[in-house]
C-alpha cells in the first residue's frame, strides 16, 4: 500500500462543457497509475447527496459545500477526488479551496471553458435554446450567473481541444505537483 497524499481536482464550467467526460477519463488514467480516485459528478450528487435542493443561489452554494466536504474527507484519507460540478459562484469555489488547503491537501481548479454558442449546438436536450429564448429561467450562464475563475490552475478549451489534449494538460499538472506518477516514455526501436 502506498502512502500517497490525496488531492482535490475541481472541474468547473458550464453545463455541457465536458466536465463529466473529462472526469471519467481522468479517473481511468489516474487509477491505471495506481492512485485511488473517486469522481463526484454534479448530476449524481444532486440525485443522491443533495436531493431536495433547488437552484436558488443558497441551494447551489449548499450543494457545492457538500461536494467540497466530501472531497476534503476523501482527500485527507489519501484518495484523489475529481469534482465535476458547474459550481457557478467564485466565492464558494474559493471557500471550498480554502477548507481543503487548510488541511494541507492540494486543490487544483480546472476551468473547462466552452462558449455558449458551441454548448447550444452540442445540447441534445435543447436546454440552451430554451434558456436563450427566455423559456427556461435560472439557467446557469444564460439567465443565472456563471462566474469564470479568475486564476484557475489549468484551463482547457473544449471547443478548441480534443479530449486527449485537455486530459493531457490536467495530467501534466498533477504530475508536476507530484500527485500522480509520471508515465515512463515508451521506448522506440533505434
Amino acid at each position: 500500500m502506498t502512502n500517497r497524499k490525496g488531492f482535490t481536482l475541481w472541474l468547473t464550467g458550464l453545463s455541457g462543457a465536458g466536465k463529466t467526460t473529462l472526469a471519467g477519463r481522468l479517473a481511468t488514467e489516474v487509477r491505471a497509475r495506481g492512485v485511488s480516485m473517486e469522481v463526484l459528478d454534479g448530476d449524481e450528487v444532486r440525485t443522491n447527496l443533495s436531493k431536495g435542493l433547488g437552484f436558488s443561489k443558497e441551494d447551489r452554494d449548499t450543494n457545492i459545500r457538500r461536494i467540497g466536504y466530501v472531497c476534503r474527507l476523501l482527500s485527507r484519507n489519501g484518495v484523489g477526488v475529481v469534482s465535476a460540478a458547474i459550481s457557478p459562484y467564485s466565492a464558494i469555489r474559493d471557500e471550498v479551496r480554502h477548507t481543503v488547503e487548510q488541511e494541507g491537501i492540494a486543490f487544483i481548479e480546472v476551468f473547462v471553458k466552452c462558449p455558449i454558442a458551441v454548448l447550444a449546438e452540442r445540447d441534445v436536450k435543447g436546454l440552451y435554446k430554451k434558456a436563450l429564448a427566455g423559456e427556461l429561467k435560472g439557467f446557469t450562464g444564460v439567465s443565472d450567473p456563471y462566474e469564470e475563475p479568475l486564476a484557475p490552475d489549468v484551463v482547457v478549451e473544449t471547443d478548441r481541444e480534443s479530449v486527449e489534449s485537455s486530459l493531457s494538460k490536467i495530467l501534466s499538472e498533477l504530475e508536476q505537483r507530484g500527485l500522480i506518477p509520471e508515465v515512463e516514455a515508451k521506448q522506440t526501436a533505434a
